[in-house]
């Protein structure tokens, strides 16, 4: 029961790597603060945790608007008078028609979009939790990242590369900050994981496409969304104490 007694506010928790993150946590003891902005998804993750015998509490918000996340925040450490582990799950590339546009083809709306929608979550929570953590002299953060932030991802725009590029940069400062503090922060970088919102993407590739992708990746198949809360988790765990500033690749050997 490695998050007995923890309080963990999960971001994008009603679906994708978040929800298979609150999942894991519900399940070892700690008490989610489930966050997202889809409150019908997101009653039934909560609803999913209680009834595995898990503790976890919706909050309907988004989590790009300044003053619901510090509403939120504010709520969370009144009521429970700590937030052991953030896990900043929001993101993604396909809030554009096309997630693959090149430089040339790509909108400054565009940009402005995958920017936005990609970094700006990740930066209210944090900046939201910090000092209840400082009071704490603990926490954990765990960013969501990508392996188009290192350049790595033909199939993904510039735009979403700088963002995710930006997530890795964000993860390695702050480390260097809040350490002193004894506060842990590190993202993990998936390679396409089929998640709700990826897979029927992957599965309207032809068959020889998939083929590649498969070939490409060692472990000979691809990443589904627990494969990534797993290594979350161990990153928000105690297992992780003398870890911080790293961001793993969770990709199959790709």
């Amino acid at each position: 029961m490695r998050f007995q007694d923890k309080v963990a506010v999960i971001t994008a928790a009603a679906s994708g790597i978040g929800r298979a993150t609150a999942d894991i946590i519900g399940r070892e003891g700690g008490t989610v603060i489930a966050v997202d902005s889809n409150g019908e998804r997101l009653d039934a993750a909560v609803n999913a945790i209680l009834q595995a015998g898990g503790q976890a509490h919706p909050c309907h918000a988004d989590a790009l608007d300044e003053g619901q996340v510090n509403g939120l925040v504010a709520d969370v450490v009144k009521r429970f008078g700590r937030i052991d582990v953030l896990v900043n799950a929001v993101g993604g590339s396909t809030i554009i028609a096309d997630p693959g546009a090149t430089t040339e083809a790509l909108t400054l709306a565009e940009w402005q979009a995958l920017l936005h929608f990609n970094l700006t979550g990740t930066f209210l929570f944090t900046h939201a939790v910090i000092p209840a953590m400082k009071r704490q002299k603990q926490g954990k953060i765990v960013n969501l990242a990508s392996i188009a932030g290192r350049g790595l991802s033909e199939a993904s725009s510039s735009a979403y590369a700088t963002a995710k590029g930006g997530i890795i940069a964000f993860t390695k400062k702050l480390s260097i900050e809040l350490g002193p503090h004894g506060i842990n922060v590190n993202a993990v970088a998936p390679a396409t994981t089929l998640t709700e919102r990826i897979r029927p993407r992957w599965e309207q590739r032809p068959p020889e496409a998939r083929a590649r992708d498969l070939e490409a990746t060692p472990l000979r198949r691809m990443g589904e969304a627990v494969d990534q809360a797993k290594v979350i988790c161990f990153l928000a765990s105690s297992d992780a104490d003398f870890v911080t500033g790293l961001t793993i690749d969770v990709t199959g050997g790709l």
